[in-house]
């Protein structure tokens, strides 16, 4: 899954969901404005510019679930 489904499957999960997303993440994502929130291309350049460990998809690990 690339950062954009990873960030809106975090932000459409139900209430008692335990899907969490880094804040450094969820950081970058929000800097967007809400149209560019929506668009694929600038949700992954946003999480592409995060530093630190990644996973093959280059959206940050998290260390919950």
């Amino acid at each position: 899954m690339d950062a954009f489904g990873r960030f809106w499957s975090w932000a459409d999960k139900p209430l008692e969901s335990g899907l969490t997303i880094p804040a450094e993440f969820h950081r970058v994502v929000m800097e967007l404005s809400p149209m560019d929130r929506r668009n694929r291309a600038r949700v992954n350049a946003a999480a592409a510019r995060l530093q630190g460990p990644s996973d093959e998809s280059g959206t940050p690990s998290d260390t919950g679930q």
